[in-house]
């Protein structure tokens, strides 16, 4: 069942959001505060999150709580990669997580974490395992990034793309599985994680992986998934069959639906990391999703108590 709903993807990552266009965050946290209300008006037992942000910065989520964002929100999403991206140590993820503990009183869910095999699997597997070491038991939610390889004949969902370097190919060795299906080292550590560690995968419109993934998570034992929706795939031909098959397959975890990506044509620059032109339309959208999508048990045990 759907869990909880996500609001974007890293609106802190110049990759993720055009911070040119809108240096203050003043259009994502209106566009963000319309998302979280339509979320709640289809189904107010959704844990509403606040989009991961990337890099851990509590300076920003201060600016966001001053502009009332917060309040429309049950948690905030951060995410990490110390060994890939990320200008700090592996084992300040403590730190890290209580710094911005210090500065909301919302819940702090680790929505995306994971070690590139780039430059050797061995590495993956070691930085799974202290990951480990130091979240477990520390934040409510864990999701690994991810299942798969990114396939090489892909690109990346990032900015500048070939021109960020090896940071950019470090993105197609995130995977416990390689791109020919076979298992890295870091899967068997996985395991020992589980269901403590939830994933993080996300499905490209009409992906292949689907049936596949869905068979390694049961076998690894994954109980919980982070994956995504896309407003921008949302316009194409027969995007709702492929939502439909989608949400069919998952159906058997608690699955927390990302909601982001602006169609070219919708937004303020022809990109999908701009901000709408109409931010009620990206709210339509996350909407009509939990219409759809959102079973009508679903409870929010964040909001259950209060």
């Amino acid at each position: 069942m759907i869990e909880a709903a996500m609001i974007w993807n890293e609106p802190n990552n110049k990759s993720h959001w055009d911070l040119e266009l809108d240096p203050n965050w003043r259009r994502f946290s209106h566009m963000a505060a319309l998302a979280a209300d339509a979320v709640g008006s289809a189904n107010p037992d959704i844990v509403r999150v606040l989009g991961g942000m990337s890099p851990i910065d509590p300076a920003f989520l201060q600016r966001l709580q001053g502009y009332g964002l917060l309040e429309h929100f049950d948690a905030v999403a951060v995410h990490g990669f110390p060994l890939d991206w990320n200008l700090w140590q592996i084992q300040e993820w403590p730190r890290k997580i209580a710094e911005i503990r210090a500065v909301t009183d919302l819940p702090v869910w680790v929505s995306e974490t994971g070690i590139s095999s780039f430059g050797a699997e061995e590495v993956q597997r070691w930085g799974l395992e202290r990951t480990a070491e130091l979240l477990k038991g520390l934040v409510d939610r864990v999701q690994w990034y991810s299942l798969f390889d990114l396939p090489s004949a892909w690109e990346a969902t990032t900015r500048h793309r070939e021109a960020e370097g090896s940071s950019y190919y470090r993105h197609f060795y995130m995977g416990l599985l390689r791109e020919d299906g076979t298992p890295k080292p870091a899967l068997e550590e996985f395991t020992k994680h589980t269901p403590e560690f939830g994933l993080m995968q996300w499905f490209h419109f009409e992906d292949h992986r689907l049936d596949d993934a869905v068979e390694w998570m049961k076998r690894l034992g994954v109980t919980y998934v982070r994956t995504g929706l896309s407003w921008s795939d949302r316009l194409k031909p027969n995007a709702l069959d492929w939502f439909d098959r989608q949400m069919r397959a998952l159906e058997d975890f608690d699955v927390t639906l990302t909601f982001c990506f602006t169609p070219e044509h919708r937004g303020v620059l022809p990109h999908h990391t701009s901000a709408p032109l109409i931010p009620e339309e990206f709210a339509e959208f996350c909407g009509e999703m939990i219409d759809r999508y959102a079973p009508a048990q679903a409870r929010n045990p964040l909001r259950a108590s209060a």
